[in-house]
């Protein structure tokens, strides 16, 4: 199945109170304990595509000597996000940043840990995103980039909606399945990080809907 490119930016407010309301809390805990196992402890992480901050959240909450930037392009998914963050109490160590992930403004090496969850799909050239992931993380640095990976065919597509979604509204069974359509395959992933000076890390299948791209902190 050719890929299929949705918006690059969930910027109405439908879209982002729509995602927001999901129930993400056992994949986002997945996703976390996940960087923790990398060997997460300290120091300063970037979030590509912080949607409204659900997983720096998680990640504060179990590492208290972590700090994370996280960045977004959709303002209104960041101010749910700033919402969550100051509910939480973590506006000391949370910052959020109306930012894009292919032109990052952080300096070289800046960084001990990037992560990102569900963005890639998004983005029509994730080229760009993974050669700022190359440059912003300091040499060593924890690397753990999660998406959805694109069904053969429409149906099977369909098939992972309905049983991942079946308790969602039509309208974000229809955000779910678009982003199916949208994700890369791992095949195409591993020839974009070819590209790049990311030879270190291990991309793999990591669930029966998601890749991953792994490095464990040094």
């Amino acid at each position: 199945m050719e890929r299929i490119l949705e918006p690059e930016v969930m910027d109405t407010r439908e879209e982002a109170e729509a995602y927001d309301a999901m129930d993400h809390s056992t994949v986002n805990a997945a996703f976390v304990d996940r960087v923790v196992e990398l060997g997460a402890n300290e120091g300063h992480f970037l979030d590509l595509g912080t949607g409204p901050a659900q997983i720096p959240i998680f990640l504060a909450q179990r590492c208290p000597k972590i700090r994370i930037t996280g960045i977004d392009l959709s303002a209104n998914m960041l101010a749910l996000g700033e919402q969550h963050v100051a509910e939480a109490g973590l506006a000391d160590r949370i910052a959020l940043e109306h930012v894009d992930a292919k032109a990052l403004p952080h300096p070289n090496q800046s960084f001990d840990g990037v992560i990102s969850n569900s963005i890639i799909h998004h983005i029509p050239n994730p080229m760009g995103a993974f050669r700022e992931i190359s440059r912003v993380i300091r040499p060593g640095g924890l690397i753990f980039i999660r998406d959805l990976m694109r069904p053969e065919t429409p149906e099977a597509a369909q098939a992972l909606v309905n049983l991942y979604a079946a308790d969602d509204t039509p309208y974000q069974k229809k955000l779910f399945y678009d982003s199916f359509l949208a994700a890369l395959t791992l095949l195409e992933v591993e020839e974009m990080l070819a590209q790049t000076n990311l030879t270190d890390v291990v991309v793999v299948q990591s669930s029966d809907r998601h890749w991953s791209i792994e490095r464990s902190i040094k």
